[in-house]
């Protein structure tokens, strides 16, 4: 019987699903899926010990429950708590991960979100099978980064059993809360763009578009952050170390990944690439549930092994270890770390194994599914009409002539039908605006590890080269010239031989007249006579005029590498090109692509970053939330956040500000018991609270925020207690954030915002007034604390286009490193800003990235602006240059009281002096700290008095949060699907 063949499968193997149970449609049947959500339903012990000894077989159970689901089947049937509770004890006893005789926190938690992932489960196969089913166009997401955060109360929340889970836990002697702490965050980002990938996820299932995400599973993330009296330190995240009871292995679902090796012919004339180091990638699954819907996509993560005849038995017995597992550590190493440094060679190699291995994976497992949905009807020309493919950043790029290579190489396309396929098949989103942070390959080390790719990449380039030309004709060869400079593919690379025929010109010669001395001629005559004798002179007449037409080459520079340049690899391989902010797109079309926006203007769009409400004003913020809907009159605000403006029409009511003002101090009385767990700090819920939470670098300034921290300090050292109350706000100055374990001079940050907070919070003259708190190792749970409570959020960069040309001159990178765009490479955007907004607090920022349109939607009147803009940053760094910047006495003052030592006897010149002088290496204020020194604290002067009158904050903030209506990743995913992907919402039945 079916029924029979489903338990048997949910009792023997409720962590893994086989290929025939995902096909087979069978499975997901409603009456099925709820008898087995609902197992062993009558099986209750006392709360701690959860032994099932005495109770009656499972098989009996759900027989019995068989016939109870029946009944009740009368649409969706929601779990009460007795049903969740008998999940939990099912999977305390059975899939347990710790010793029986207990059931404490840790415990509770892997059985709760086992039990919940059971109902994943049943949904993503229910997804599956229909989106198998109806074959329509699926978008797939790559992305290196994935910054989910926590999953419990994400997955509870979206599937509406947070009141059931939490009333189950209960009884059984635990709070809901408690047992989601538990939880670590999984380390697979590191900020912004993994954030966005996570939030993109959420949004897709929720409006439940046919797609899938695709990154590499982590063991070690990027790295934990300790604060000790040393500053910053690193060491390797712990997050799989008790197992990940979300994902779902899929040890049969594995793909072969190549690297070095040769290409050859092969005897059917094709290429074949042979040789080299071969590896597999193993996929590992994670349901991503929609809110409010059956809808259950798919973040697949890819992780790498060998197989075990690779393991050498003959070395390992001989005493040789380390040769005997070489190939296996080879292979694993690749997916240990996100980021890894790449200073040194090997780690070049390895960030590209990372970038290759997510495409080569990825794309077998989108082609695969391509080839089965098709059966018999396999037309390649279709592919693009199946399958879409959103590259994020330039991380996944060589799925372009992975992709290539597979439908020649392996389906017998020709080049022109892959080409045109391929082009139709990838997109590419930007997240950065200045041309020298654009990603780029030695292409030496790409000829050594993927030499296939290489000549597919040339390919390209000549076709790109060919369409130059095409288009502008060679009459202007130094029109011609800066094209090729500016848009090749390869750079600083010779040109393909049959090109250089076509533009190499012969070296001009002046035009001159000769003439023979006049005795040979006639008068007036302007004929030259042939010279009879070696004696006989020929005159030569000066011209008037003699124009010199001078020779274009087109030679390569053999003082610098031939590199590849990724973006230019994704404008040209892919059929759109979006930006990540209105402002940021613009900087694309009109700088940073300039040349490729003239030649193609259709492939460049604007899709405006965004967040989900779900987990960033609902689940995070549930004391917001229910003011939002009692106001608005209906919860729809989860879904269409544009309900959220009719929050403009009671910004002044008294009743509403007065509930506004509670559900705010509520958020900062979790926030002040949370800084005490984590730092030992104890602040007052009185205070303001002013956050700036941002990966640390100099770009992002948190070094203007801490100096005016400092000078707030010394002025209120120089008052007495009563002129200080009477002038200064009482504030909790809270930042967060990891510094590149590299990346001295932002460890360097991070030493004196901790050495500041050291001397101020043992300052008992100043007490409460001002307290300064680094929380360490920055992540989504720190987050979803940190933005309902706070007040002030800072977003003070500068992110002009020439903002890393000073890091890459600084640093001395010539030529991009993989590690610049990792951990130093500008937000086009960012999305924290929209974050805080969303929950009411009030920023102070420049204008830069999403802050722009942030600005225009909560209202110029609520938004603390200062700084120079952008059109001044030139202009302001040139009259630096020139010796003719003047430093307000105020920023001398505030140096000056750093180096006294009064925060230590850390050395501080370093960072100090990259304050100072007008050019030269680390120094010159390039981010003009300096300059906006002045005017930034007389706006936080501005925010101390608007903060006074409670009544108008509180307007303001609801204003905030009004305005954020917009920002919504529903919103960013509908454009991406209409104007780009090309899918349709497809909701099951």
């Amino acid at each position: 019987m079916k029924f029979e063949r489903v338990t048997m499968a949910a009792l023997s193997s409720s962590t893994y699903i086989s290929k025939s149970s995902i096909n087979d449609f069978s499975f997901t049947n409603n009456k099925h899926s709820k008898t087995f959500f609902f197992l062993n339903k009558k099986l209750h012990s006392r709360p701690r010990n959860l032994s099932l000894n005495n109770a009656l077989s499972v098989n009996q159970q759900l027989f019995s429950l068989q016939q109870e689901t029946r009944d009740s089947d009368n649409g969706t049937l929601v779990p009460d708590s007795e049903s969740v509770i008998s999940s939990i004890k099912y999977h305390a006893e059975f899939t347990p991960s710790f010793s029986p005789e207990k059931f404490e926190l840790p415990k509770a938690f892997y059985a709760t979100a086992e039990s919940v992932r059971d109902k994943l489960i049943v949904n993503w196969n229910a997804t599956y099978a229909y989106h198998e089913e109806m074959n329509v166009k699926q978008a797939y997401y790559l992305s290196m980064e994935f910054l989910q955060g926590r999953a419990l109360l994400n997955a509870i929340g979206n599937l509406e059993l947070s009141g059931a889970y939490a009333e189950a836990l209960t009884k059984l002697g635990h709070d809901l809360e408690d047992v989601a702490k538990q939880e670590p965050d999984a380390a697979l980002g590191n900020g912004g763009l993994g954030r966005l990938a996570s939030c993109f996820l959420d949004s897709l299932a929720t409006l439940n578009y046919p797609a899938w995400g695709y990154g590499l599973r982590y063991k070690y993330g990027l790295f934990k952050q300790l604060i000790t009296k040393d500053g910053q330190e690193e060491v390797a995240e712990s997050w799989l170390e008790m197992g990940n009871p979300w994902e779902i292995p899929r040890n049969d679902v594995s793909y072969p990944i190549k690297f070095y090796g040769e290409v050859v012919n092969g005897p059917d004339g094709r290429k074949e690439w042979v040789g080299g180091e071969n590896i597999t990638a193993v996929a590992y699954d994670v349901p991503i549930p929609g809110y409010k819907t059956k809808t259950t996509i798919n973040l697949r993560l890819w992780s790498t092994k060998v197989a075990p005849e690779y393991f050498d038995l003959n070395a390992f017995n001989s005493g040789d270890h380390p040769k005997a597992y070489e190939a296996l550590k080879r292979a694993e190493k690749i997916c240990y770390i996100l980021y890894p440094g790449d200073e040194s060679h090997e780690g070049k190699t390895l960030r590209l194994k990372q970038q290759y291995t997510l495409c080569s994976a990825s794309l077998q497992d989108i082609i695969a599914r391509f080839e089965r949905r098709s059966g018999e009807a396999l037309d390649w020309n279709k592919f693009p009409e199946k399958v879409a493919v959103q590259m994020n950043d330039t991380h996944p790029t060589l799925c372009i002539p992975e992709l290539l290579r597979i439908l020649i190489d392996y389906k017998g396309l020709s080049w022109k039908e892959a080409w045109e396929i391929t082009q139709k098949t990838v997109a590419y989103t930007n997240h950065t605006v200045l041309p020298e942070a654009l990603e780029k390959w030695s292409l030496n080390l790409l000829q050594q590890l993927l030499p296939r790719h290489v000549e597919l990449i040339e390919m390209i380039d000549k076709e790109l080269i060919d369409t130059i030309i095409a288009e502008y004709g060679i009459k202007d060869l130094e029109l011609v010239k800066e094209k090729l400079k500016q848009m090749r593919v390869l750079d600083n690379v010779e040109l393909p031989a049959s090109v250089l025929e076509v533009l190499v010109q012969p070296e001009e010669t002046p035009i001159v007249d000769l003439v023979k001395e006049e005795e040979s001629t006639e008068e007036g005559s302007e004929e030259v006579t042939e010279a009879t004798s070696e004696d006989d002179e020929l005159k030569v007449k000066e011209p008037k005029e003699v124009k010199i037409i001078p020779k274009v080459t087109f030679e390569t520079d053999p003082n610098q590498p031939k590199m590849v340049r990724m973006a230019n690899l994704c404008v040209v391989g892919g059929h759109a090109v979006n930006g990540v902010a209105e402002i940021h797109s613009e900087i694309v079309k009109n700088e940073v692509f300039n040349d490729f926006y003239k030649l193609w203007p259709e492939k460049f769009q604007n899709k405006t970053n965004g967040v989900t409400p779900r987990r960033w004003i609902s689940f995070c913020n549930p004391e917001l939330s229910k003011i939002i809907t009692k106001w608005t009159g209906t919860e729809d605000w989860v879904l269409n956040t544009e309900k959220l403006d009719e929050l403009r029409n009671f910004a002044d009511n008294e009743d509403l500000q007065s509930e506004w003002r509670k559900a705010k101090r509520i958020n900062k009385e979790k926030m002040v018991s949370f800084l005490k767990e984590k730092t030992g700090y104890l602040v007052s819920p009185d205070a303001m609270f002013d956050v700036q939470v941002k990966r640390i670098h100099e770009y992002k300034r948190q070094l203007l925020n801490i100096l005016g921290i400092v000078y707030r300090y010394k002025k209120m050292k120089e008052m007495s207690a009563e002129e200080r109350k009477e002038n200064f706000v009482p504030r909790v100055c809270v930042f967060g954030g990891k510094a590149f374990a590299t990346y001295v001079q932002a460890k360097r940050i991070v030493k004196f915002i901790t050495d500041v907070g050291a001397t101020v919070n043992h300052d008992p003259d100043i007490g409460d007034l001002l307290k300064v708190v680094f929380v360490p190792d920055y992540n989504v749970t720190v987050a979803e604390v940190l933005i309902p409570g706070s007040d002030l959020s800072q977003h003070i960069r500068y992110t002009s286009i020439s903002n890393l040309q000073f890091f890459f001159s600084l640093y001395g990178f010539d030529n991009w490193c993989p590690l610049i765009i990792s951990t130093a490479g500008m937000e086009a955007s960012g999305t924290s800003n929209m974050k805080f907004a969303m929950n009411g607090c009030i920023q102070i920022g420049t204008l830069d990235g999403a802050n722009v349109e942030i600005r225009q939607e909560v209202g110029e009147e609520n938004f603390f602006l200062f700084g120079a803009e952008a059109h001044e940053i030139a202009g302001l760094r040139k009259e630096r240059s020139k010796g003719k910047f003047v430093p307000d006495p105020r920023f001398e003052e505030v140096k000056e009281y750093v180096r006294s030592g009064v925060f230590g006897p850390y050395n501080y010149n370093e960072l100090m002096g990259s304050l100072e002088g007008n050019e030269g290496y680390g120094r010159a204020d390039y981010f003009l700290v300096g300059k906006d020194f002045p005017a930034y604290i007389e706006c936080q002067d501005e925010v101390d008095k608007a903060y006074r009158d409670q009544k108008k904050w509180t307007k303001m903030s609801i204003l905030n949060t009004a305005g954020s209506h917009k920002f919504s990743s529903d919103r960013t995913i509908h454009q991406y699907a209409r104007d780009i992907w090309t899918i349709e919402p497809l909701v099951l039945p």
